[in-house]
């Protein structure tokens, strides 16, 4: 969908944030509740799968925020490695079982993506990455998003929400072309 957007189109990404530190384990309703999400998108997303396995080989933890600290570390290396971290760390969650609430998970992702993990790791834990993110919380509010992810279209009457839908990257495109 990216490569087909019209010049003319920015494309800017918010973190939403969805859920603060803890080090609390994640209770088994929760857990069972997101394993049945994530077997409802295996039947209808075509290709996608996950890795059950996350459940068993690690202690989940209902806890994103170092996640989204972590794209904001890794944005601070250059803005290309933004999409490389979410995607790395979208791949070690869902497909390798390993657990992106924890720091070394994200210092290793680092790593893998050629960043420098010490730079890295610092601004992981620096008081002004925390500040940022809430920021964009705080923004992704204000914004009225509240799934994830959202995809909103800036425009001269302000903003619109267009549909997210990952089989058909045109019905995304139509929706944004009507509004311009």
């Amino acid at each position: 969908m990216r490569a087909r957007l019209p010049a003319s189109v920015a494309i800017e990404q918010v973190l939403g944030g969805l859920a603060p530190d803890s080090t609390v384990p994640m209770p088994a309703e929760m857990r069972e509740r997101i394993q049945s999400i994530w077997r409802t998108i295996e039947h209808s997303v075509p290709g996608t799968r996950f890795n059950f396995e996350f459940w068993t080989k690690t202690v989940p933890r209902r806890s994103t925020y170092p996640a989204c600290r972590a794209v904001i570390a890794a944005r601070r290396q250059g803005a290309e490695y933004e999409d490389a971290m979410i995607l790395a760390i979208q791949q070690a969650y869902y497909l390798h079982a390993r657990n992106p609430s924890n720091d070394s998970t994200l210092i290793e992702l680092a790593e893998e993506i050629g960043l420098d993990s010490k730079r890295f790791a610092m601004d992981l834990r620096h008081p002004d990455t925390h500040v940022e993110l809430l920021e964009e919380i705080r923004w992704a509010r204000e914004l009225g998003v509240r799934s994830f992810p959202s995809l909103l279209l800036s425009h001269d009457e302000g903003y619109s929400e267009m549909p997210v839908d990952y089989r058909d990257a045109n019905r995304i495109l139509s929706a944004i072309a009507a509004r311009l």
